[in-house]
């Protein structure tokens, strides 16, 4: 009896036990937690139910099945495509496509695995862009390359509920023999830019120098020729001197050819003479040359008129035409100084034949004279 209790009460413990269980399963198989980035398709005995949004959600236990898609931005690598481009030059590159999915209904039911898929795709347009495009294009216009690829992306992610949000093109490598060409060519760059800047330097320093000989040129021309022209200032002037002083012997040698001469008149027996006025501008200069100064001239022409004055010596008369800036001629006293001079009538005054002084000779004009008759 005591066994088939014991019996019994182990029974009914492995009842209650199993209904735990079984009770703790159903639960876990009815409760759906969903992240918040994550949507998740509800399929019950195969049949798509409805998407679940984050949080908590009850679904049919032990018959339902969730599948999850990640709402964030997610980055597919496009692995390494050869490609021909249109020049026949063969290129390696690889690329990365940021998507998002946007219906997760349309990524669950229209495609199988749409990260695959749009990698896939990715392969085939990156090869397909770079074959319609040369090889510096390639190269160079790296902007250009991803706009093309997302483009040709759009429409068939767009049935998929995927977005292309961006495509970027890492590495357009070409074959070795073209990197090598490009080496080359641009080793052979360098050394033209290197010799357009070694000749523009040369060039700029032989403008320079150019310019400083110019300059130099110029500044030594400007030097030679004031050097000439105060020369030829000294030169000049030293000529001006000379022709003064030459010109003021001459006339010192007419003056005293004419003192002479009206010596040799005075020591005559007339008693009154007519002198040119010529002699006498030349005694004026005379006495002009032996005072050194115009005080005695002006002196002098204040004590004389302008017109023709008789000037008494002793033992004779002389008339003489005085102009304004001669001066009084010395007085001249006759060899018979001790007689006493009778009065004479005035002299009638004679014209003297007037001849202009020859500029060419040093001797003086000659003098006219004409004895007057005199009374005894």
């Amino acid at each position: 009896m005591d066994l088939l209790v014991l019996q019994l009460q182990l029974t009914t413990l492995a009842v209650g036990l199993l209904f735990l269980i079984v009770a703790a399963v159903t639960i876990w198989q009815t409760v759906e937690i969903v992240d918040a980035y994550e949507k998740e398709a509800l399929t019950v005995f195969g049949e798509y139910r409805k998407l679940l949004e984050p949080g908590f959600n009850i679904i049919p236990p032990f018959v339902s099945r969730t599948y999850a898609f990640d709402m964030r931005t997610q980055t597919l690598d496009v692995p390494q495509q050869e490609a021909i481009t249109r020049d026949n030059s063969p290129v390696t590159a690889d690329a990365v496509v940021y998507i998002k999915v946007m219906d997760a209904k349309k990524a669950f039911l229209e495609v199988d695995n749409y990260k695959r898929a749009v990698s896939n795709l990715a392969q085939t347009t990156l090869r397909a862009v770079l074959g319609d495009m040369e090889l510096d294009d390639t190269l160079n216009k790296r902007q250009e390359i991803n706009a093309k690829i997302r483009k040709e992306l759009d429409e068939p992610t767009d049935e998929w509920g995927i977005r292309v949000e961006s495509v970027e093109v890492r590495e357009v490598n070409p074959s070795k023999e073209v990197q090598q060409a490009m080496e080359q060519q641009t080793s052979a760059e360098r050394r033209r830019r290197a010799m357009i800047l070694e000749a523009q330097g040369e060039r700029r320093s032989a403008v320079e120098t150019a310019e400083g000989d110019k300059q130099s040129d110029i500044i030594r021309a400007q030097g030679e020729k004031q050097s000439q022209i105060l020369e030829a200032q000294g030169d000049a002037i030293s000529t001006v001197l000379r022709a003064k002083s030459a010109e003021a012997m001459g006339e010192r040698a007419i003056i005293e050819r004419g003192m002479e001469s009206l010596e040799r008149i005075g020591q005559g027996e007339s008693s009154t003479f007519i002198l040119p006025q010529e002699l006498t501008s030349l005694v004026g200069r005379y006495g002009k040359t032996l005072t050194g100064s115009d005080v005695q001239e002006q002196r002098d022409s204040k004590a004389r008129s302008s017109t023709t004055k008789p000037a008494r010596c002793s033992g004779l008369t002389i008339s003489t035409r005085f102009s304004a800036r001669s001066i009084r001629p010395p007085r001249w006293t006759s060899s018979n100084s001790n007689r006493r001079p009778r009065r004479s009538r005035p002299a009638r005054r004679i014209s003297p034949a007037r001849r202009p002084m020859s500029t060419n000779r040093i001797s003086p004009a000659p003098i006219s004279t004409r004895p007057m008759s005199t009374r005894s």
